[in-house]
């Protein structure tokens, strides 16, 4: 079993300065970052394998890479709704959010009821780590009825007027990704919800609606 201290080693000598301060032009700044692509860390991650503990461990310490590599490695049979709590309350970019959401959460017992609850929080990560959360769920979930996502489309208006980026772009991918399920009944849903936020007076679910409505279209002609 590797230790989180032989982890970071293993992480500074994958890291590049060039790759940091590239991340920068996608709005991931960070301190306490090696540099160290997604492509290498899903490789170490691989040979890691699941470890619960290393998980927690590499969290602890902070270091940009060990966090997204926490969600990788993490066993979602463990984790508990208190430490999905504690980790998504120091969520400080898209970059942690959407990783630990699309790797470990979404694949957790516990992922529902934690959507229900995040939408609803103020902090502009919170909030988006819940409709995250809701797109990855709906992507990797393919045992799940259609009741969950349909249940959770007036999530999608409520939260369609935050005007905040990372907000924004949660709900759309939210919105897309149900739309996206193989259902013939959520597809229908999905268009609907996004026409009705296409003719809102607010330009925030208009976008919404807007680019939902394009990307969903452009995946039935595709398909």
């Amino acid at each position: 079993m590797a230790t989180a201290a032989e982890v970071l080693q293993d992480l500074e000598t994958l890291g590049d300065d060039g790759y940091r301060q590239r991340m920068a032009g996608f709005a991931i700044t960070y301190e306490k970052a090696f540099g160290v692509s997604v492509g290498q860390l899903r490789a170490l991650a691989k040979r890691l394998g699941r470890d619960h503990a290393l998980a927690q461990a590499l969290w602890d310490t902070r270091w940009y890479e060990a966090r997204l590599l926490a969600g990788m490695v993490d066993d979602p049979r463990q984790v508990t709704p208190d430490q999905m709590d504690a980790w998504r309350a120091e969520f400080d970019s898209w970059a942690v959010t959407d990783t630990l959401c699309f790797d470990l959460f979404d694949r957790t017992p516990h992922a529902l009821a934690k959507i229900d609850e995040w939408v609803t929080l103020d902090g502009e990560f919170d909030k988006r780590a819940g409709f995250v959360l809701l797109a990855c769920v709906a992507l990797h979930r393919k045992e799940l009825s259609d009741a969950p996502f349909l249940e959770r489309l007036p999530l999608i208006e409520t939260g369609s007027t935050d005007p905040r980026n990372f907000v924004k772009k949660g709900v759309n991918w939210a919105l897309r990704a149900i739309g996206s399920r193989k259902s013939p009944v959520l597809r229908a849903a999905a268009l609907d919800c996004a026409a009705r936020l296409a003719a809102m007076s607010d330009p925030t679910a208009r976008w919404n609606g807007k680019d939902a409505l394009r990307q969903l279209g452009k995946k039935a002609r595709v398909g």
